[in-house]
């Protein structure tokens, strides 16, 4: 990961309202690893693990937002937003797919909320990370997208958020203190920046291995492609 931060204020100029077709086609574009000219179905199966690991994935053993080992031959990078209806979508349905590969060592799903649709989307993100910090992540994220849409903008603030982490059992003084602290409210900024600097302006986008895939594609073009790299890396 390129330790160049994209300034926070630059996402706010880009608003919802940029999802078009124009603006999928560049950041499809800048997506796709550079010196990669292959076709997404011809890596070659003897390349190291090392060397299908896209730039955007931090490995980071401290990172709460991450799903599998840190040394799984496997990355994914996905780049979401908690009002993305297409994300809630890949949650229930393709995600829950992918799982036994982070269970059983082979991939690493890392989390990026991109918060394109505003401070609502930012507050969600935040909380998702509060309940990261307690090993919640993934039941935290599954809940704001539950029957695989998002919450509606008025369950996105900050007693509506504390509320579901009340449900979830979680510790909620803790979850409390971490939702409204800079730390978190950092962390979160900078996850989105790594998207804009990446050259997502849309989600979801993901990178798994090198290979680009832009929106929610149907399950078996996420397993497919995974299968690829994990053939790739000798797995």
């Amino acid at each position: 990961m390129s330790e160049q931060r994209r300034p926070w204020w630059t996402s706010r100029i880009v608003p919802a309202v940029v999802i078009v077709i124009g603006v999928v086609a560049v950041a499809f574009v800048l997506l796709r690893p550079s010196g990669d000219d292959s076709s997404s179905g011809s890596t070659s199966a003897t390349q190291s693990a090392e060397s299908i690991r896209s730039e955007w994935e931090d490995r980071d053993p401290d990172d709460p937002m991450a799903l599998g080992p840190v040394d799984a031959p496997v990355g994914l990078v996905m780049f979401t937003d908690f009002q993305c209806p297409y994300c809630g979508q890949w949650s229930v349905d393709t995600l829950p797919e992918l799982l036994p590969y982070t269970t059983s060592g082979k991939l690493r799903i890392e989390f990026r909320d991109m918060n394109v649709y505003g401070d609502a989307s930012e507050r969600a993100a935040r909380a998702a990370y509060a309940a990261a910090f307690q090993g919640r992540m993934l039941d935290y994220h599954q809940a704001l997208f539950a029957g695989g849409k998002p919450r509606p903008k008025t369950e996105l603030d900050d007693d509506a958020l504390i509320a579901l982490a009340d449900r979830l059992h979680l510790d909620v003084e803790r979850f409390r203190t971490d939702y409204g602290s800079r730390r978190v409210l950092s962390a979160v900024r900078n996850k989105a920046s790594d998207g804009f600097t990446a050259g997502s302006y849309t989600t979801p986008a993901f990178v798994l291995g090198n290979e680009p895939i832009l929106g929610a594609q149907p399950t078996k073009v996420f397993t497919d492609a995974l299968h690829r790299a994990l053939t790739a890396a000798g797995h």
